[in-house]
């Protein structure tokens, strides 16, 4: 077996078991419907519920009205200082609050990365199937170069014979 078939023959075998799996993960797809329907558990609905609010400019926005107001009040002496100059109980408000908001967005986070990580395979087994279909091209098109240089070789061949049986020798023709 010459190398062009034994490369075409060990693409054939990669790319029928990478189409195999492609369409079997089609097949999933559409019993599932268009797209992947995952069912979250109760923690990370809340974990993406609380990440995207506190991701948000809305959350942003309130906290900071809120510390300002805060802090304003307490430095104004407007009303009874209930958390004078350093600042105590709202330092122990937001570190409360970033105890507890850390961890929700981590696991968020971490529920993203898997996604991520497959759409990465994803990616890579669409990007390995398009891979395979041009080394599949570049085979079918040095075949058929190598048989156009045999059909170029053979014409050449046909003509030599026809002219030396005209009795003119090849290479002598003059214009």
């Amino acid at each position: 077996m010459n190398t062009i078939q034994k490369v075409g023959h060990e693409l054939h075998e990669a790319e029928t078991r990478l189409l195999a799996e492609l369409r079997a993960a089609r097949q999933r797809l559409r019993a599932h419907g268009d797209h992947k329907t995952v069912q979250l558990t109760l923690g990370q609905k809340v974990a993406d519920q609380v990440a995207a609010a506190m991701g948000s400019w809305n959350f942003i926005i309130i906290q900071s009205s809120i510390l300002l107001v805060w802090i304003v009040l307490n430095v104004t002496a407007f009303v009874q200082r209930w958390d004078p100059y350093p600042f105590i109980l709202l330092n122990l408000a937001l570190s409360f609050q970033a105890a507890y908001a850390a961890p929700f967005i981590m696991m968020s986070q971490n529920r993203q990365q898997d996604i991520d990580r497959q759409q990465a395979q994803n990616d890579r087994q669409v990007n390995i199937k398009a891979e395979l279909e041009i080394e599949l091209l570049h085979t079918k098109i040095d075949e058929l170069r190598e048989k156009e240089v045999l059909y170029l070789t053979q014409a050449v061949n046909d003509l030599t014979a026809v002219l030396r049986a005209q009795g003119v020798q090849p290479g002598t023709l003059s214009d």
